[in-house]
């Protein structure tokens, strides 16, 4: 499934203005412990966290995942939002819980 369907579907806030690429979504990936993420999410995942610092934006980088999904209503300040504009890595932005977004990306997904 396209990551513009499961923006749609869940009623997601895109927060940043980068070059929105429409992904194939492989699964998703949720953590907030930057290192972790780093060795376990996948190219292609979602990747679900409310952590918001600007580091998010350069492990988004390298691991290659579609997108930073914030949830519990996080929004990054303007230097976070900045930094992924320029590296075009898109931010995403919702008020239901990881648990809840995990479960209903899932379900879209079949997993």
């Amino acid at each position: 499934m396209k990551l513009s369907q499961i923006v749609e579907k869940l009623n997601l806030k895109v927060v940043t203005d980068s070059p929105f690429e429409d992904r194939e979504i492989s699964g998703g990936y949720v953590g907030d412990l930057l290192s972790w993420v780093m060795g376990k999410a996948e190219s292609g995942n979602i990747w679900i966290t409310i952590m918001s610092n600007v580091n998010i934006v350069a492990v988004a980088a390298l691991t290659d995942v579609a997108c930073i999904l914030l949830g519990e209503g996080v929004i990054p300040e303007e230097d976070v939002i900045k930094k992924a504009n320029m590296q075009d890595i898109i931010i995403l932005s919702s008020d239901k819980t990881a648990f809840e977004l995990s479960n209903q990306i899932g379900n879209i997904l079949k997993l």
